[in-house]
């Protein structure tokens, strides 16, 4: 006796039956071998009720609840005598059977199928929106400075999104904020140009070309930038004290000492000494003032935002003829000759000087002061009565040295001189700072007012692309220096 599993194997089977005897014997065998002599089933049954002389025969199976199929691919039949065997390579190939238990997996194995397209599809969208969002714009003349670039999802990254929270400052350019690199947990100032900045991509280019190469302990070192859409991003050391109008104009409680200011005056010199005189080109930097100071952690002088700044060749003539900068910093002669000079940005530093000084801006126009003021006229005035220590900052309240004090005050009035060749060099401005050199007198033709730039009848029209735009049609004149140097009062 052996035992034969009838899952999925093809089997042949034997059905007998003696009408005389009326005994029927079923046997079963794989298909591939003989007729058993032991019958699986043997009974006494009487067909000849059931069995007509013409009549259909067919076959049916049941196998309880088990679910199954079954196939017949060959049969024989003979009513007289044993019945003709079958020629098992004519039979036909049995089908796939296919397994009703496979059937939820195969339903399951689809559904997961189309799970995952779907999925795909929305990851492939959702990727595509991404890419957008942080698309990038790449030009040829990029590629020498592509090591310096950073993509715009590490910044976006860095400043968590653009928040305000992270806003440092703003001005006509745009926004600044502050910003973490995740790689190095470094600190940095993300300066964000806006769509309709007059800072475009030509002051763009200038600030990555200059400020990428040149290496100074007082400028702000540009650590990378990059470009999207219409957006133009540069990054920057972190200053954590900000700029330095903060502390002179917009913080009368600070406690900016006068070995600060002093110490800060000549970091700026220096820095621009640096631009003018000891990099490969003249770097002329065209907007020298307070707010585009700043202050590290040990309150030391960076001179930043590089994005007017112009290269040109050392002994060469300047080309451009568009006055640039911002009112009260900018020299005389840009409204005659439109060209910047290492002299035009002497003068912004001479203003600059006074305002470190005095702890006022350039004129009562950009303070929105009651009194009516030129800050350098108002100097020089006091300076003529033998009164140029009253024009000292109250908020240091007498606390300075009286010879840095003087030479700080005379050195504005020198550099802001109303005629170019009248004003030192940053090379001697730093020697004059530095004590290696005897501050000269002010001159006799100094007097602004009756200077043929500041006199008689003259136009200008100029664009201020650092903080606003506007045009100015001048009939006449005249330096405004009402304040009595004594108590600051109106005339």
């Amino acid at each position: 006796m052996k035992n034969v599993s009838l899952r999925g194997t093809p089997m042949k089977i034997w059905i007998d039956y003696d009408g005389e005897k009326m005994l029927m014997n079923v046997t079963l065998a794989p298909l591939k071998h003989p007729k058993p002599q032991k019958n699986l089933l043997s009974t006494h049954v009487n067909l000849s009720s059931v069995l007509l002389d013409y009549m259909y025969v067919g076959f049916s199976s049941a196998t309880g609840l088990t679910g199954t199929e079954h196939y017949i691919s060959g049969w024989s039949w003979s009513q007289i005598g044993q019945a003709q065997d079958l020629d098992l390579f004519k039979l036909p190939p049995f089908p796939n059977i296919r397994s009703h238990k496979n059937k939820p997996k195969f339903l399951f194995i689809v559904l997961i199928v189309v799970l995952l397209l779907l999925l795909g599809m929305i990851a492939g969208v959702a990727l595509a929106v991404w890419r957008k969002k942080f698309k990038e714009l790449k030009e040829p003349w990029e590629q020498e400075y592509i090591s310096h670039r950073f993509s715009y999802k590490d910044i976006y990254i860095a400043t968590k999104g653009f928040k305000d929270s992270e806003l440092l400052g703003f001005g006509g350019f745009g926004k600044v904020y502050k910003g973490v690199i995740p790689s190095k947990h470094t600190p940095v100032a993300v300066k964000k140009i806006s769509h309709d900045s007059r800072q475009g991509m030509r002051e763009f280019v200038a600030e990555i070309v200059t400020m990428r190469r040149l290496r100074h302990r007082n400028l702000v070192q540009l650590l990378g930038y990059c470009r999207r859409k219409g957006e133009l991003l540069l990054m920057y050391d972190y200053m954590p004290n900000g700029s330095l109008d903060k502390f002179l104009f917009k913080n009368k409680n600070s406690d900016l000492s006068w070995s600060q200011r002093f110490n800060i005056a000549k970091g700026v010199a220096s820095a621009l000494l640096y631009l003018h005189e000891e990099w490969e080109q003249v770097v002329l930097h065209r907007d020298v003032k307070a707010s585009n100071v700043l202050l590290d952690a040990d309150m030391n002088a960076r001179l930043g935002d590089f994005g007017l700044a112009r290269l040109y060749d050392h002994e060469s003539a300047t080309r451009s003829t568009r006055v640039v900068g911002t009112i009260g910093y900018l020299a005389p002669e840009l409204s005659i000759t439109g060209k910047p000079t290492t002299a035009t940005d002497v003068f912004a530093y001479g203003i600059f000087l006074l305002e470190v000084a005095c702890g006022r801006r350039p004129s009562s126009l950009q303070e929105f002061s009651t009194e009516d003021y030129v800050l350098v006229d108002w100097v020089y005035d006091c300076w003529k009565k033998g009164e140029i220590l009253e024009t000292s900052d109250p908020m240091l309240e007498g606390n300075y040295q009286a010879e840095e004090m003087e030479l700080v005050l005379k050195l504005g009035l020198l550099c802001s001189h109303p005629k170019p060749e009248g004003r030192p060099s940053m090379r001697q401005a730093v020697q004059f700072l530095n004590g290696d050199a005897n501050l000269p007198d002010i001159p006799s033709d100094y007097d602004h007012e009756s200077n043929s730039f500041f006199g008689g009848s003259w136009s200008i029209s100029m664009s201020v692309p650092s903080s606003m735009s506007f045009e100015i049609h001048i009939d006449t004149v005249k330096c405004l220096w009402p304040i009595k140097c004594k108590n600051l009062d109106l005339k």
